[in-house]
Parts: structure tokens; sequence; C-alpha cells
């Protein structure tokens, strides 16, 4: 059993029209990390998946921390309401911010970003950089496609047999915690096969 788990980084969507099943699993991962006392870490976002996220968490009296970039908070993009909302320069630091420090990375469906912030992680624990749980919520098999592409990369040989160990793919929400306490271990010791 990993040790407790204390504060996660959810990447996700500002999208407010997708379908409502992404909505419904943010809010409910909201809601599932709030009960359990874990602080959430996300973009800092007021609409969309994130809001959904923030709101599951709030309204079941948990603290989450969001992260913008000041030009973002300029456009009113920021949720307002939350434990506590730091304002960054720029993406790289936002991105910095919210995987420092945290227990898992949790990736629920998104646009481009998610899947930058998300690659990023991956890549970050590939070089050993960042060695703790990534989570895949697979709400209506939205990940499929990416984790098709990640094993044909570790197939061809663009990547070690055993970097499809770096993340786990869940279903739901509901399955979140529990892939993060079963998540296999990760160390420094990766970089000794980062390359081919």
């Amino acid at each position: 059993m990993r040790d407790r788990i204390r504060k996660v980084c959810v990447y996700c969507a500002s999208s407010s029209q997708a379908a409502d099943g992404f909505y419904d699993d943010a809010r409910r991962l909201g809601w599932l990390l709030a009960e359990r006392g874990v602080t959430i870490v996300y973009g800092g976002g007021a609409v969309g998946s994130m809001g959904a996220l923030a709101e599951g968490a709030l309204n079941a009296d948990g603290r989450v921390i969001g992260v913008i970039p000041r030009f973002m908070l300029d456009l009113e993009w920021g949720h307002d309401g939350l434990t506590e909302l730091r304002v960054v320069e720029d993406m790289h630091e936002r991105k910095r911010q919210m995987i420092d420090g945290v227990d898992a990375a949790i990736a629920l469906p998104g646009g481009c970003g998610t899947l930058e912030e998300l690659l990023e992680a991956i890549t970050w624990k590939r070089l050993g950089l960042y060695w703790k749980p990534i989570v895949l919520v697979n709400t209506r098999r939205f990940f499929d496609p990416l984790v098709t592409l990640l094993e044909a990369a570790v197939r061809e040989r663009m990547m070690d047999e055993r970097h499809g160990a770096m993340w786990t793919l869940v279903d739901s929400a509901d399955d979140v915690l529990a892939a993060i306490e079963s998540a296999p271990a990760w160390s420094s010791e990766a970089r000794s096969f980062a390359t081919l």
C-alpha cells in the first residue's frame, strides 16, 4: 500500500461544450478526492471539466488550489471560489507548480493543452524527473487512441517496454484512488533505460 495520498495534480479541460459525462466524471473525481482529504491542484479555471472538478471538491469541503497564468486571469477565466488561486507569469511556470510535490498526476479528457500537460508528465517520468503515479480517466474511451499510440511507440522501439508501466488507464473517477495506491514503483533509475 502506497503512503497516504495528500495532494494530486489534475489535468482537465476548460471546454463547456463537451458531453455531460465528461463533467459528471470530473465532478465525481473532485468529490471523491475531497472526501479522502486529498488536496487538488489544477489549472484554476471556472468552466468545463475544470469548473466541475472544483465544484465537486468544494461541495465536499475539499481543498482546491488553482494555478493560472496572469493572461488567463486577465481574461476572467479564473475560478473565484477556490481555497487558493496562484497567479503565475506563464504556462511553463503553471505546469511546474501544478506537478511540484504532488503524490500523483491525474488526467481527465481534454484538448491539446491537457494532452500536452499529460505528455510532459509522462516524459518527465521517463527521464526520472517525476516518479509518482500517472492515471488517465478514460471517460467515454477518450484516451484509447493515445494509449494505442503510446503502445505503438513501445512496439516500434521508440520507447522501452518498461515505459508502458508509466501510466494507468481507468474507466471512471471511481477507480482513480485504487489505481494510485497500486501503481508500480518508479525511481530515478528510470534514467538507465530512458533511451534505447
